[in-house]
């Protein structure tokens, strides 16, 4: 019996590993010799003038609470050790400055060690450790707390705590005099949410246009500017008083940035500008935008190390792209109800990214009538954006924050008839009119197309909290597109030649005046960029769909004015739309059509970390051909075969389009172990 087990057993192995060398031949992944990898990214030397800043909150002896983002003290002694061990090198606020102004080059593995909030801890805790190892630590107080009366408790953000929890003045003064300690500032009394839409979200006071339910609109700009100027110079007044100094770091409440606060920050005399965005390394080059590891939930020696070895690393990305058209409903309830199931179905996913579409098209059409944010030149159909975005940011995972790109077109807006569309050539007659099997975009060389498109973006900047903007697809001109008077006014300019049919006379010309248009689109959306980060912060990402035929054919930019190269030197993040039935290819031949994209964005150093595909989760195609609005969803073991495939062949950001959380289409849990970083096989 035994005997006759073990050979079962041994030939049920044999039949199993016959079947993974299969599956592994169907799924073959070019062989790379180990000593022709790349070493991955934590592997490698910092870059010359890169640090990390760990952020601390309260120290605790014990039972730590997470109210204050506590670690116990015991925890800070062996993450200390741990740093000093491994050779990081805490470095001064005095330091990093003098190394961004040519002086002494930051050692390597410089780190800065932070501390918010300004608990009475930092003195009979922290300090007492910064003097054993004479390691230098920036101190962030917020200035109400220090000045709250001995008699009285602090109001931390709507929590009574004990007064002795905070520093004194007494305390914060003795402080200052070290030379280790660099008092920065967390605002006088800012550490707290406002009201920012008309669902009741309080978001952080610093970073947000205050909402007024009176009134059904937003704080003026120039109410902003007043607010946040008063609160600065309270604090500067006020930390000179106790210190001495005038302080020349900001610290972020609750990490959240904005970018007319950092306007204001630097005609004060401030410096640095620290947030909590996570996965990267700051650079004294860019000061004004530091990100820190946050070190919370008393993390274990294991946990914390790999947080700090991993913090250089590029984490990949994984997408679902959201309609906003599913979520709203005229009946606010039910739109209320529609909000928790999309959040609740996003952690169930457990991705790290959400495209949110921001604008309305209820028809399909692709034409922008209405959108989802308040603004001054189309309807807004509901107030929506930022909340979901919000709640997504917020509630879509108990491990790390959702990231919310928020989607939005560049050209295809319903503006005045009176700004120029953008109009096609006819080679065989000769006519120019608006191409009707395109999308109608407003022609992007009518300065009054750019004006009131720019002024939709700060819009959406001033009234909306997100991360990181997706540029639609509708940014392309084909061919013979655009010949609007405005175009041709443009191309004269920039000396081409002013006619459709001599623009496309010449092999030469035709290909100068496609790089034109490839650039010229790139340079539009680039100042888009510039426009919401003035208002939200530097820290805004930035992403772009692509066509794949730009990438698999490069000839074909002349139908698209798309560049896999201009895109990846542009943007965060380039997202090509990796969706083979879209592009008529047989289902049986899709695997061989994702290798060969993927592999034609692997063929440029470094493009694979910057590139998101994204797969259809829909077949328009089969759509169109019914009624039934249902006959284009795709299986989704297909699409977590498409995205397994991504993976198999070398691509580690990906995501899928379109998510009807409705419909569980995809399927939850057929989807999940293919998209998550945090589900097996993966963790």
């Amino acid at each position: 019996m035994l005997e006759s087990l073990s050979r079962m057993r041994a030939l049920l192995l044999g039949l199993y590993t016959l079947l993974l060398l299969g599956g592994c031949a169907a799924n073959s992944v070019p062989f790379v010799p180990p000593d022709q990898r790349p070493f991955a990214a934590n592997e490698q030397p910092w870059p010359q003038g890169s640090f990390a800043v760990l952020a601390y909150h309260d120290i605790e002896d014990r039972d730590p609470d997470q109210t204050y983002v506590a670690v116990r003290a015991d925890n800070l002694q062996r993450q200390f050790a741990w740093l000093r061990e491994n050779n990081y090198q805490p470095v001064s606020i005095s330091q990093i400055l003098a190394a961004r102004d040519g002086g002494p080059a930051l050692p390597p593995k410089a780190i800065l060690l932070s501390f918010d909030d300004g608990y009475s801890s930092f003195y009979t805790r922290v300090f007492p450790m910064l003097k054993a190892y004479n390691w230098p630590a920036l101190l962030a107080p917020v200035g109400t707390w220090v000045d709250t009366p001995a008699d009285k408790p602090v109001d931390f953000a709507g929590v009574s705590t004990p007064r002795g929890r905070f520093l004194n003045v007494a305390q914060l003064r003795e402080l200052s005099k070290s030379p280790l300690i660099e008092i920065g500032a967390h605002t006088y009394n800012l550490h707290y949410g406002v009201l920012a839409n008309p669902q009741g979200n309080l978001q952080p006071a610093a970073a947000t246009y205050i909402y007024d339910p009176k009134s059904g609109k937003h704080e003026s700009r120039a109410a902003f500017e007043r607010r946040i100027t008063a609160d600065v110079e309270r604090v500067n007044r006020r930390f000179k008083e106790i210190t001495g100094k005038t302080p020349r770091v900001w610290v972020w409440p609750y990490g959240a940035a904005n970018g007319q606060t950092l306007q204001i920050l630097k005609k004060h005399g401030y410096q640095m500008a620290l947030t909590l965005e996570e996965g990267r390394l700051g650079n004294v080059n860019s000061l004004m935008n530091v990100p820190r590891l946050l070190v919370s939930e008393d993390p274990r020696l294991s946990e914390f190390a790999n947080a700090v070895i991993s913090v250089e690393n590029r984490n990949p990305i994984r997408v679902a792209h959201v309609d906003l058209d599913y979520v709203y409903d005229p009946d606010p309830v039910q739109m209320d109800r529609n909000v928790g199931e999309l959040v609740q179905r996003i952690a169930d996913l457990n991705i790290n990214t959400v495209f949110l579409q921001a604008f309305a098209d209820p028809d399909g059409d692709g034409l922008v009538k209405s959108v989802y944010f308040p603004n001054r030149h189309l309807p807004m159909r509901a107030d929506l954006f930022n909340r979901v975005a919000w709640q997504l940011m917020t509630r879509a995972s108990s491990t790390a924050s959702v990231q919310v790109f928020a989607w939005m077109p560049v050209l295809s807006f319903d503006l005045a008839p009176s700004i120029a569309r953008v109009e096609r050539w006819d080679p065989k007659t000769g006519a120019v009119g608006i191409d009707p099997k395109q999308y109608r975009r407003l022609s992007p060389f009518d300065p009054e197309a750019r004006k009131q498109i720019t002024e939709i973006y700060e819009d959406l900047a001033r009234s909306s909290s997100f991360g990181g903007i997706l540029y639609h697809d509708d940014a392309l001109l084909s061919d013979f597109e655009d010949a609007s008077p405005p175009a041709l006014a443009a191309y004269r300019q920039a000396g081409l030649p002013d006619t459709p049919a001599a623009l496309n006379a010449d092999p030469a010309i035709a290909q100068r005046w496609m790089r034109f248009k490839s650039r010229y689109l790139i340079d539009f959306t680039k100042t888009l960029t510039q426009h919401v980060r003035n208002i939200r912060g530097p820290q805004i990402q930035t992403a772009r769909n692509i066509y794949a035929p730009p990438i698999l054919e490069p000839q074909s930019e002349a139908w698209f004015a798309q560049n896999l190269d201009d895109f990846l030197s542009t943007y965060d993040w380039t997202v090509p739309m990796a969706m083979p039935l879209m592009e008529g290819v047989p289902r049986n031949r899709a695997d061989a059509w994702l290798d060969k994209l993927v592999d034609a964005v692997a063929a440029r150093p470094g493009a694979l970390d910057k590139t998101v595909f994204e797969v259809q989760a829909r077949d328009w195609n089969r759509q169109a051909d019914t009624a039934d609005a249902d006959a284009g969803a795709i299986d989704s073991k297909l699409i977590a075969h498409w995205m397994n495939r991504l993976l198999l062949r070398g691509a580690t950001s990906f995501g899928y389009y379109p998510d009807d959380f409705v419909k569980n289409q995809p399927r939850v849990d057929i989807i999940r172990p293919a998209i998550s970083t945090s589900w097996y096989p993966f963790k």
